[in-house]
């Protein structure tokens, strides 16, 4: 049996001890449960096992798996960046990565002058929602209310 460790330290991220191994996985951004369950699967890990018990090896493995899912065979379909723009590549996104990305993107939007980076731009509603009554920011406007009431007429 492993040592007890209170915080497991895979990819930059500080798991807890005392979360389950798929749960703890969750906490890297860029992985949701179902690649984190896919991981423990291809690894042989038990989903129901404690971070803080999971070996030195272990970690690693996990390490090594989420930074080239393609070579553990996982279809490109599971993965979150498919044919990146600048690189034609599929990718797998994790941590600040994922920010980073989306920021570009939408900047690189805006400077074509498209559609969404119009809507970008203006913050609006970018995929086709309706506008009329929903996604007003700001204050709300209508009827103020407030103020001395009017003296009545005698």
């Amino acid at each position: 049996m492993n040592e007890y460790r209170h915080i497991v330290r895979i990819l930059g991220n500080d798991i807890p001890g005392e979360k389950k191994s798929i749960v703890g996985l969750t906490q890297i951004r860029g992985i949701g449960y179902n690649f984190a369950n896919a991981i423990l699967l291809k690894l042989g890990i038990d989903k129901d096992s404690s971070m803080g018990y999971m070996s030195e090896e272990s970690a690693a493995q996990i390490e090594e798996l989420i930074q080239n899912p393609q070579s553990a065979g996982f279809p490109e379909w599971f993965l979150n960046r498919r044919k990146d723009i600048e690189t034609g590549q599929d990718m797998h996104l994790l941590t600040s990565d994922i920010q980073f990305t989306i920021r570009k993107d939408i900047e690189r939007e805006r400077q074509a002058n498209s559609w969404r980076g119009y809507r970008h731009l203006y913050g609006l509603k970018v995929r086709g929602q309706r506008t009329r009554t929903t996604g007003r920011k700001g204050g709300t406007v209508g009827v103020a209310k407030g103020g001395k009431a009017q003296p009545g007429k005698k």
